[in-house]
This record gives C-alpha cells, sequence and structure tokens, in this order.
C-alpha cells in the first residue's frame, strides 16, 4: 500500500478583490487585525521574518520562498517546519476564492494526523477571521478566543 502524505487544506470566497486580500496576508499592518498579532516585518521574496501571537507568548520564524502577486504564497515555517501555500483566484472584479495548503508534517501516523487536522482547524478560523474583517470591518478575535486555556500555548 502507497503511503500518501497529509495536506490540511482550507478554502473560502471573500469579497473584495484579489489584490486587497492578498495584500491582507503580505502585510502585517493588515493581518495583525485577524491573524498574528506582531510581524518583524512584511512578506518579501526570501524574505525570513518572526510572526508573533503575543496573548499565548509563541512565534514562528517564517522563510518566504515564493511570492507572486497577487496570486501565490509560499512559505517554510515552524519547528518542526511544514510548508504553507496560499493561492488566491479572483473570481470576480470584486470576489477572491483564497485556498490555503499545509504540508510536511511529521511523527507517528497518529501525530501527523493530528497535526493536519489542528491545521485544518486552524487556517479555516484563520479564513473566517479574514472574511470578517475585509468585508464587515469587525475584528472577531478567532485566535485569542479559540483556546484561551489552553496549556500548549501557555
Amino acid at each position: 500500500m502507497q503511503k500518501i502524505e497529509p495536506i490540511a487544506k482550507a478554502e473560502m470566497l471573500i469579497r473584495k478583490p484579489v489584490k486587497e486580500v492578498f495584500e491582507a496576508f503580505v502585510n502585517p499592518e493588515i493581518t495583525s487585525k485577524f491573524w498574528f498579532s506582531k510581524s518583524s516585518g512584511r512578506l518579501e521574496p526570501g524574505s525570513q521574518i518572526r510572526w508573533d501571537w503575543e496573548i499565548y507568548g509563541v512565534f514562528t520564524q517564517v522563510q518566504v520562498l515564493a511570492l507572486e502577486p497577487p496570486k501565490r504564497i509560499l512559505i517554510d515555517w515552524s519547528d518542526p517546519i511544514t510548508s504553507v501555500e496560499w493561492t488566491f483566484s479572483p473570481q470576480t472584479a470584486s470576489t477572491t476564492f483564497v485556498s490555503i495548503q499545509n504540508w510536511g508534517f511529521c511523527g507517528t501516523t497518529e501525530e501527523i494526523t493530528a497535526k493536519a487536522m489542528d491545521s485544518v482547524g486552524g487556517f479555516n478560523l484563520l479564513l473566517a477571521g479574514l472574511k470578517a474583517f475585509l468585508e464587515h470591518d469587525i475584528q472577531l478575535n478567532l485566535v485569542a478566543d479559540h483556546n484561551p486555556n489552553s496549556s500548549e500555548w501557555n
């Protein structure tokens, strides 16, 4: 039997133009409104930056592998390293379909499965927060409220 590596995937239609949605992910002044709380810089081709979730006291290093405005972002992040790819597909002049894929999980079969499932859940929260912020100018605080007492974060 062939072993297939899991790919965590989350997708959402955002009712904003593709350039605006793409900018929300590369510009930390916008991204910090719906995902991480602090960034050491804007996503740029080849850049290495740090994203912080200050409420939990955690951070990750991000290596930008590809940046193709306004179509695609590819990064490596976390420890151990996994890859994350965002693709942005305009549906109309004012709507964008965002797809996020995360792969490269390691560990036992059970650990890999748990990490992939957690990634799907996390990226779905990210997309819901993005949608609320860009479409309605509402900050839902989904990341902070998802699991505020988690010992994993503290």
